[in-house]
């Protein structure tokens, strides 16, 4: 393996919107933070001395590293917060909601936030914020995100004025648990990677009718492909069959899924497994440079929240974690040596934030449902002009309500979805129209949107780059 080979595999599932600098800079620097990870202390699961290399979808070579099995975002934070801890001069604040951005002579200089323990609201003011807030996968009424991916990040930095880009782009994992009373629970990519068969309600396996690649196709076209045999024999499900794989395996391979799974009565190693697809990953977000800098002076950000340009129409499996260690440190350097000469100060005249009030901590529940409902049935993995005409104006009616700075945010995040993927007139990655189902070299341009103005669209997601001017 190579980083030329994992840069075409991530050109390739990105369907002809990633920018090749992104992904080259994402693909060559990724050893170098992976190695400093290590020399944190993170653990990725070895055999002797050699660090196991796992095989996913639409990767031509094993190369993803694994933690204790299943379990590596867990021991990524793990590892991370220990090293934050060792730091005197980061103050970490658990549990505490931020709503909104401070903005001062357009640029950002701090964040508004509830304090988990005066409760009540509290400002900070900083040279530089850094956006981490990761993604949207509650905008949905199927997700493997937790509770707390609901976008608001997104939203903060859209309010604040900062160009947003790519938000039609929404991946759908295609292996969600799919167990009545029980939650949609991520079964990982490299479960097909080890040998796992998608089967239908009769056995068969049905990926080599939709895809050459079979099971190891990128991930919206395994999802379609689910949605399109679901439809065909009248369930809501398709099975995992893991069975050719021996328990011992399994167990040591994949220990949280194999204790998850039997807590709900499964065996992974003789059972079929319940699975549908489930929305996982937001292609889209704040529109950043290649050191996490916003349109917006003085706001920086990483991961999930953003849009780098990295992966395009469609994100290439566990280049998510890759993407947040590459860009997370770009951002952190850039951050600091922008600011330099930059002096912190609570800034005398300060632009408000949307509807912010005693109530914005939360998502109204009549408001939440709504939206994930709508953008289930409306705007999901198949997408037609009137589905997404009427989910915009429902969103849009919402908007007009009183509602909590909470709920503003999510129903807005929900609006620029529908509005990109009804502004977007081809299929192409994690975007699919049935009314226009065909890839067109005219649409191969990012979408841009921006609060108080029209979509627009740009040849590059880098803001600063020569080429990034559009239409």
């Amino acid at each position: 393996d190579n980083p030329d080979l994992h840069e075409e595999d991530t050109l390739v599932a990105g369907a002809g919107l990633c920018d090749p600098e992104a992904v080259e800079t994402l693909v060559n620097d990724g050893t170098k933070y992976i190695k400093q990870l290590i020399d944190w202390g993170i653990e990725f699961d070895k055999e002797g001395d050699k660090l196991l290399m796992g095989q996913e979808a639409a990767h031509s070579r094993r190369r993803i590293l694994h933690a204790h099995g299943d379990s590596t975002g867990a021991e990524f934070v793990r590892s991370l917060m220990a090293r934050a801890a060792a730091e005197n001069r980061i103050n970490l604040t658990p549990f505490a909601n931020t709503e909104s951005l401070i903005i001062s002579d357009g640029r950002c200089v701090g964040v508004r936030f509830l304090d988990p323990v005066l409760r009540g609201p509290r400002e900070i003011f900083a040279k530089a914020v850094i956006m981490c807030t990761g993604g949207a996968g509650q905008l949905y009424q199927h997700t493997t995100n937790p509770p707390v991916a609901t976008g608001d990040g997104m939203a903060m930095a859209y309010f604040a004025g900062a160009e947003m880009a790519d938000m039609e782009f929404v991946q759908f994992h295609p292996t969600a648990l799919s167990l009545e009373n029980a939650p949609r629970f991520l079964l990982t990519e490299a479960m097909r990677g080890e040998g796992g068969i998608l089967r239908n309600k009769f056995g068969e396996r049905f990926m080599p009718n939709y895809d050459e690649r079979f099971e190891l196709a990128p991930r919206d076209i395994v999802s379609r492909s689910i949605v399109a045999e679901m439809r065909r024999t009248g369930t809501r499900e398709v099975y995992l069959d893991m069975t050719s794989k021996d328990e011992e395996f399994l167990k040591h391979r994949f220990p949280k899924i194999y204790e998850t799974c039997k807590a709900f009565g499964l065996n992974i190693a003789t059972d079929m497994l319940p699975v549908s697809p489930a929305s996982h990953y937001c292609m889209g977000g704040i529109r950043t440079d290649l050191h996490g800098r916003s349109s917006l002076p003085g706001l920086y950000a990483a991961g999930e929240v953003t849009c780098t340009g990295v992966h395009g129409a469609n994100r290439l499996a566990s280049n998510s974690l890759l993407e947040g260690l590459v860009f997370g440190a770009r951002s952190g350097d850039a951050a600091a040596s922008d600011s330099l000469k930059s002096q912190v100060s609570s800034p005398r005249s300060k632009e408000q934030g949307p509807g912010s009030d005693s109530r914005s901590a939360e998502i109204s529940t009549a408001v939440k449902k709504r939206v994930k409902r709508v953008m289930w049935e409306r705007v999901g993995i198949l997408r037609d002009k009137d589905s997404l005409t009427r989910a915009t104006t429902e969103f849009e009616q919402i908007s007009a309500s009183n509602l909590s700075t909470s709920s503003r945010n999510f129903v807005t995040l929900a609006l620029l979805v529908s509005k990109a993927a009804l502004w977007r007139e081809e299929s192409r990655g994690g975007h699919y129209r049935t009314d226009f189902p065909d890839q067109a070299e005219e649409w191969r341009v990012h979408s841009v949107q921006k609060l108080g103005e029209s979509i627009s669209s740009a040849n590059r997601i880098d803001p600063d780059s020569a080429s990034a001017a559009g239409t």
